[in-house]
């Protein structure tokens, strides 16, 4: 890969992930201040689920067809950044959430573009991609370093902060990015590629119909993560939870190193199946850590860190593997379809559940943390076992496109 080439889409990795990792992690403590509802926090933590079922698509086709890449990136961010600083100066959710509904779908199709914009200058991304997309990574690190130490969680501006990197993203994508063409440009546009169907193309092949199935079931409880883990933390009384939370993106950096050894000696299904056994174990050391005492705090650090296998093994190998198997025409579409199924429909169920499992499980005002984690635990353990059952790796040195059969 060029070295310039890298350094650039390294860069747009680390901004990226930094305006996510800004909000994404401290806002439930922010909303539970002003006094908003356990449904309405988990609803707002929805919208960037939202989000990825309705624009992926839309923009996943626009940049398969009509304008490169980098330049819709560029203008979503900028766009996206706006809505997020006119978000920061709410403080009732009528107003809140369809600004931060705004500013995520402006946002969460850049994730796939994103992957197209640096797939499309690599030659090999089971080596490469690993390598660049830990940059992003060291943005949510610095994000949540940034917001735990200065205590900015329970204030608005960790949403500043977010659009303000969003808008200089936005100006660096269309400064500096490498451009990367619309593959399908003049190829006649029916209504299913316009909202983005051809990609349903890939589910004859029965191991990607599973494969996609498996990562929209196992985002449900990886929901919960997201959306609770922090509250979770700072009401059982850890200290700096947003920063000790880093310490998952820590382990996701070492793990991202490793990715492309591990990849080639275990392959996609273990890979795959390794990430989801690691989601199962983090729930049970979170339902039944505590922060009275060592062996119980080691729990919640151990839950934590294994953030790091859980994310890089299934969201990084999936990326890697849709990228294999996806027909080159409709290679953006196919990152999106995937990104719809996960941080869309998946997050979308288990943000929504996650805020009513922890009303059915307060007790007097207190929650019940215990049977709260345990809930999705259970889940990807369930998922764990169909996905063993069900799904067929690839044969070794399979086409990039492959012919797309029932099974």
């Amino acid at each position: 890969m060029n070295p310039n080439s890298r350094i650039k889409i390294s860069i747009l990795f680390f901004a990226q992930f930094f305006t996510w990792g800004a909000w994404g992690v401290s806002m439930g403590t922010w909303m539970n201040g002003l006094g908003f509802s356990a449904p309405q926090i988990g609803t707002a933590f929805g919208a960037t689920s939202i989000a990825a079922m309705i624009s992926p698509f839309l923009v996943g086709m626009v940049a398969d067809r009509f304008f490169s890449a980098q330049r819709v990136l560029g203008v979503l961010h900028i766009l996206g950044g706006c809505l997020l600083f006119a978000a920061s100066r709410t403080s009732d959710f009528s107003s809140f959430y369809p600004l931060l509904l705004g500013h995520c779908l402006c946002y969460m199709p850049t994730l796939a573009l994103a992957n197209t914009v640096a797939f499309s200058q690599m030659t090999d991304a089971a080596q490469s991609f690993g390598g660049i997309r830990v940059m992003g990574t060291f943005g949510w690190i610095a994000a949540g370093m940034l917001i735990g130490k200065m205590n900015l969680g329970p204030t608005s501006t960790q949403f500043v902060l977010g659009a303000g990197v969003s808008v200089a993203l936005g100006l660096y994508c269309l400064l500096f990015l490498p451009d990367v063409p619309p593959k399908s440009k003049g190829t006649p546009a029916s209504f299913k590629s316009v909202i983005g169907l051809d990609a349903l193309e890939m589910m004859k092949d029965r191991s990607f119909a599973v494969f996609a199935l498996g990562s929209f079931l196992i985002c449900i409880p990886l929901a919960f993560y997201y959306s609770g883990t922090e509250r979770f933390l700072t009401q059982i009384g850890m200290a700096e939870a947003p920063f000790k939370m880093t310490f998952g993106q820590m382990s996701e950096v070492l793990f991202m190193l490793v990715f492309p050894l591990m990849f080639a000696r275990l392959g996609v299904k273990r890979m795959l199946l390794l990430g989801m056994a690691c989601w199962a174990v983090r729930y049970v050391c979170f339902a039944y850590g505590d922060a009275t005492s060592s062996f119980g705090s080691s729990l919640l650090l151990a839950g934590i860190i294994l953030h790091g296998p859980c994310f890089d093994f299934f969201f990084v190998t999936g990326q890697v593997y849709v990228d294999q198997r996806a027909p080159e025409r409709m290679r953006a579409s196919a990152q999106c379809f995937i990104a719809f199924l996960t941080y869309g429909a998946g997050m979308l169920v288990g943000s929504i559940s996650q805020g009513y499992v922890i009303d059915a499980c307060t007790k007097d005002g207190v929650v019940q943390w215990t049977p709260t984690w345990l809930l999705p635990a259970a889940g990807s353990a369930g998922v764990l076992l169909l996905f063993l059952a069900l799904f067929r790796a690839p044969a070794s040195g399979s086409q990039k496109e492959p012919q797309l059969q029932a099974s």
